[in-house]
């Protein structure tokens, strides 16, 4: 498979904070990609990165081939990549179906795209009067309305009951064999992610530690000691 991004040595500071320095990946045309690690790793800001909302300091950015490191974020969506927000950013004032259409790059199909997000039967709500779960629904409609060949999602359970974690975790494979898209899934509920991703890669202070399948990242001394603790070791392993 061809690679749909490629991250060369990556590296951004704030002053003389460190957010995380050579950092290199790639993922595949169709595959998931997890991004896992505590809280300040670098995580979100490696994904606005590759969204241009931040610039890096040094390395580059490759999507499909093409250079985006310098991009503006609007260019960048253009090329085809999508992404949500940990916090949804829904337009509250207007209707779900306007909150999609606002956000098309092109003529999209309302009706699938809804329905493929269980969105459809509340077209017509505001969408301040959305629960949180969708809200978190409609966000994932927003950014598949780009019509994405790269989705990137950052922790779209988070927040999330069992239940509504089980429910979305059925969308986003809903997503993948309808969509066929390539994504990059940032995550803290690690049921989910292990679950679902085929290869993880996990960010500690700032660099790149681990990366791999999920049961081999499961299993990882450097990852259990930094991020998973001694008790997943075998617990996550039966899931993966």
């Amino acid at each position: 498979m061809r690679a749909t991004l490629e991250i060369h040595n990556l590296a951004k500071s704030f002053g003389g904070l460190k957010a995380f320095r050579g950092v290199s990946l790639l993922i595949r045309e169709g595959e998931i990609l997890g991004l896992i690690g505590p809280n300040g790793a670098g995580k979100t800001t490696l994904v606005n990165c590759i969204t241009g909302l931040t610039k890096p300091n040094e390395g580059e950015i490759l999507f499909e081939g093409r250079p985006i490191t310098r991009l503006r974020p609007h260019q960048i969506c253009r090329l085809g990549i999508g992404r949500t927000f940990q916090v949804p950013r829904p337009f509250t004032y207007m209707t779900v179906g306007e909150n999609v259409k606002v956000c098309a790059r092109g003529r999209v199909d309302s009706k699938w795209l809804l329905s493929l997000t269980d969105l459809w039967d509340k077209r017509d709500r505001l969408a301040k009067t959305l629960t949180f779960q969708e809200r978190r629904l409609l966000e994932l409609s927003r950014a598949l309305a780009v019509e994405p060949k790269l989705l990137i999602l950052d922790e779209s359970v988070a927040g999330l009951n069992p239940a509504e974690t089980t429910h979305m975790m059925k969308v986003l494979r809903r997503v993948r064999e309808e969509v066929k898209v390539t994504i990059l899934w940032i995550e803290h509920v690690m049921k989910a992610i292990m679950e679902n991703a085929d290869q993880i890669a996990v960010l500690h202070q700032g660099s790149l530690i681990a990366h791999g399948p999920p049961r081999e990242i499961a299993n990882d001394p450097k990852v259990i000691e930094a991020y998973l603790g001694e008790e997943y070791r075998f617990a996550g392993a039966q899931g993966c």
